[in-house]
């Protein structure tokens, strides 16, 4: 009679092994983006981004991010991320925005406690899935070029940015 107890805390302890094993791991795949993001469109061109507001890692924003479109006015996905010294994330936004949210993708150092603010744009649906942590992925790409009046003004614009920087960093 004393076996029955022990095989039942046996089985028990199986189980719990078992479904400790299947706990999601707190990134996004591809298979997540097909799951939870249908492809119909509203309008042609319609494309969606991962939105959400100060959420505290990359997995709490793609997880709870709303599936609607962006508005036709949109262009790209836009990310913008807060960390502390170690790396680790304080706060995500991401959202749709138009070109000229896009013209100040990089990383830098917020002040704040050795903060860090990366931000990145991109171009295509749903391609804001992962954060922009560093230099090499805090960028600007886009899957068609930009015509020939938007780079004439984006490049004026970086200009007047290059000249003006010096004059901040001598003013602060």
């Amino acid at each position: 009679m004393e076996r029955w107890p022990a095989l039942a805390w046996f089985l028990l302890f199986c189980h719990l092994a078992d479904w400790l094993n299947t706990v999601q791991s707190r990134e996004f795949t591809v298979q997540d983006i097909v799951y939870l993001y249908p492809s119909t469109t509203p309008y042609p061109g319609g494309f969606k981004c991962f939105t959400c507001e100060k959420a505290k890692d990359n997995y709490e924003c793609n997880r709870w991010a709303p599936d609607v479109y962006c508005p036709r006015d949109t262009r790209y996905c836009h990310s913008h991320h807060v960390m502390d010294a170690t790396g680790e994330s304080l706060s995500v936004t991401k959202r749709c925005v138009s070109l000229e949210h896009c013209l100040s993708t990089g990383c830098r150092d917020s002040g704040k406690h050795g903060h860090k603010v990366c931000t990145s744009c991109c171009e295509g649906n749903i391609c804001n899935m992962a954060l922009p942590r560093n230099e090499t992925d805090a960028i600007f790409t886009t899957t068609s070029p930009l015509n020939g009046s938007q780079r004439h003004c984006i490049q004026g614009l970086l200009l007047l940015l290059g000249l003006l920087y010096p004059l901040w960093l001598f003013l602060t």
